[in-house]
């Protein structure tokens, strides 16, 4: 069995464009586009490689698993991902673990999430990328070579026990608790990718985008210096007086400088009548002895 080209990373013809609600990446798989799908979770076509995911500039592959990364290549995969209902059933992901530990070597390229840690194939586990920090594990899901779609579809009816068509039921019937909650089973992403792609910030992109905020920062806090150097000193306000009213004593004047005396003195208003009254010693007669003289 050889590994499909880079060429054969295009979706077939089975395939299906993504949803809003996938995951861009698994365990360092890129996705491309939907194969099967059913309540147990979905089937994708993937791949691995640094011609997508930038692995080999951006350090996308930690040493517990660059060995995994580096045997799965630039290949075409076929991932198998656990819906949110089957991941949080114990016996879904025990039916999951059932299939994948019998396969042979050659057929499983990786596998991850809750409870891919035992079992066969251990050598084949690659950690979340994100630690679990609100208490949700990751999803169990596996990654199989990308000829391996009938494989991968089994797998799904296994874990949502399905019977084939052809099978004839007997019995009532019966349906899961988790058949309708089939949305994709949660994955870590980290560091997470731009809006609208479906591969990762690279650490250039990253470095650029400090540079700039660095850039802004500097060039605010220069405009804020040219605008305000030229501002002329403020002078501070005049000291305010203690007390708003003056005292009495130095706003009233006194009663005996502001108002006159009412009546002047009588020696100094009227004269004398010996002042007054010409004496008759003095007046124009003359002396009277000496006029009969």
């Amino acid at each position: 069995m050889t590994a499909p080209s880079a060429s054969a990373h295009g979706p077939g013809p089975l395939a299906r464009p993504l949803r809003p609600e996938d995951p861009p990446r698994v365990g360092g798989f890129w996705l491309d586009a939907r194969l099967e799908s059913g309540p147990a979770g979905v089937a994708y076509a993937a791949h691995a490689g640094p011609q997508h995911g930038d692995g080999a500039q951006d350090g996308d592959s930690t040493p517990d698993r660059g060995d995994d990364m580096e045997r799965a290549g630039d290949r075409a995969v076929v991932l198998v991902l656990l819906s949110q209902g089957a991941a949080a059933d114990r016996a879904a992901r025990d039916r999951f673990t059932g299939r994948i530990d019998p396969l042979h070597v050659d057929l499983v390229i990786a596998r991850g999430g809750q409870g891919q840690d035992t079992g066969r194939h251990t050598s084949r586990l690659i950690p979340a990328e994100a630690p679990v920090d609100d208490g949700v594990p990751d999803a169990p899901w596996v990654a199989l070579p990308a000829d391996r779609s009938a494989l991968a579809a089994s797998i799904l009816a296994d874990v949502a026990l399905a019977l084939p068509s052809a099978t004839p039921v007997a019995g009532p019937d019966y349906r899961l608790p988790w058949a309708d909650d089939t949305a994709p089973g949660r994955t870590s992403q980290w560091p997470l990718p731009w809006p609208g792609r479906h591969d990762r910030a690279g650490w250039v992109s990253l470095f650029v985008a400090w540079l700039l905020t660095v850039l802004v920062a500097a060039i605010a806090v220069l405009v804020a210096i040219l605008l305000f150097r030229n501002e002329p000193p403020q002078s501070p306000p005049p000291p305010q007086p203690q007390s708003a009213s003056p005292s009495p004593s130095s706003a009233s004047p006194s009663p005996s400088s502001a108002s006159p005396s009412p009546t002047p003195s009588p020696r100094s208003a009227s004269p004398s009548p010996s002042s007054a009254s010409p004496s008759p010693a003095t007046s124009g007669s003359g002396n009277p002895e000496r006029s009969k003289l």
